[in-house]
């Protein structure tokens, strides 16, 4: 944890202003401030003052990024791809640590200093994916908070120890417990989402399940799951990923799920994907309905597509929303930031004092700006250390 006196940048809200930094944490904001000799000095050059941003929801393990690339001829199905991905890694051995440490830090040149990342969890290859990312969490601390999910990517019953493996991943330093479509892949969503929720009640840890089921099929499981939570008195311990019903339901059905969601504090959260039906920023914001974003998979046999850029997977997010204004486009920004902490459990966040100093500076006018225009972040800051300039890495 670093010291920093960052002069001559422009709060998000406007006016000039300096920000001190003691211990890594934010210590003061404001207009000319004062540090003494043994704190280093760095000019912001009147840049905006941002956030570190966070992604929400990513696969670390799966990526090739750095790697040659992947000729995708997988077929349509859900069930094809997962069948694909796991021949693959095992038929060419494929690192989650080295490439997961790639990923990692290219999402660092680009200002997100906090990661929520779904690691699979598989009766084949055990827990070593899941080895591979904590191996990169550990080398990375410090620089970079990585939080992970034990994430069953072929479902939790179709195959055989699968339940024991996410449990020793749990007791081996998974943050979170994943779930997939207890409906269309478990083929039996009560008994899958009761086993879910007795192995994070056994390990006191809050779930992340994809919902990928549309319309009424999702719903129903969505209420399936949402019983649940109040029922174990688990509200703010969820996040149901995709939620792609939520796009698809008629309006009462929809407002019904929103007001259950809301009471229970289960947040959502969106890539923000062209090809399906997706909740509504506006709506979530309506209805007090946490919603943050991510970029799911990047550059992975799933798909060539995705980048370490979460300013730019929050235009995504605004394009698919059709947020054009200024402040809406703020929303979008708060679905990579302040919104993806509240629904992480990240800790101590933000532009305030006693914070941890993690803060980017972009070329930008204000934040819609920032959101929409493509360029390199100029400052990246990580617990008050300078960690990235201009897109590069500025420490080894």
């Amino acid at each position: 944890m670093a010291d920093l006196l960052l002069q001559n940048v422009r709060a998000p809200q406007g006016g000039a202003v300096d920000v001190l930094v003691r211990d890594g944490r934010i210590q003061q904001i404001g207009p000319r401030l004062q540090a003494g000799p043994d704190v280093p000095v760095e000019d912001g050059g009147g840049a905006l003052l941002l956030p570190g941003l966070i992604e929400g929801h990513t696969h670390l393990d799966k990526t090739t990024w750095g790697s040659p690339w992947y000729v995708n001829e997988v077929g349509p199905a859900l069930t094809d791809r997962i069948d694909n991905e796991r021949a693959w890694r095992a038929g060419t051995g494929h690192d989650a640590a080295s490439h997961s440490r790639a990923l990692a830090l290219a999402f660092l040149r680009e200002g997100a200093t906090r990661i929520r990342t779904h690691v699979d969890i598989d009766t084949d290859a055990g827990l070593r994916h899941l080895d591979g990312v904590h191996a990169t969490r550990q080398e990375l601390a410090g620089r970079i908070e990585i939080q992970t999910v034990a994430f069953p990517q072929s479902g939790l019953l179709a195959r055989a120890g699968t339940a024991e493996l996410l449990d020793q991943a749990l007791a081996q330093g998974a943050d979170v417990l994943g779930g997939l479509d207890p409906s269309a892949i478990d083929r039996d969503p009560a008994r899958s989402l009761d086993l879910l929720f007795a192995l994070a009640g056994k390990h006191g840890k809050p779930v992340d399940i994809h919902l990928h089921e549309p319309g009424e099929l999702g719903a129903f499981t969505l209420e399936l799951i949402l019983d649940r939570v109040q029922a174990l008195g688990m509200n703010g311990k969820a996040v149901i990923s995709h939620a792609f019903c939520l796009g698809s339901v008629d309006a009462r059905r929809l407002d019904g799920l929103l007001q259950r969601l809301a009471a229970l504090d289960v947040a959502l959260l969106t890539t923000a994907p062209a090809s399906r039906p997706v909740p509504s920023v506006r709506a979530c914001r309506e209805a007090g309905v946490t919603l943050f974003g991510g970029n799911d998979g990047i550059r992975d046999t799933w798909t060539p597509y995705g980048s370490p850029d979460m300013l730019a997977r929050a235009a995504l997010i605004g394009l698919r929303n059709d947020l054009r204004r200024d402040d809406e486009i703020e929303w979008a920004f708060e679905c990579v930031t302040g919104a993806a902490a509240r629904a992480c459990g990240f800790a101590d966040y933000g532009l305030a004092p006693g914070a941890r100093a993690d803060l980017v500076l972009a070329d930008a006018s204000c934040v819609a700006e920032a959101v929409v225009k493509p360029a390199p972040r100029r400052l990246v800051v990580s617990g008050g250390a300078i960690v990235a300039r201009n897109g590069q890495d500025a420490i080894a």
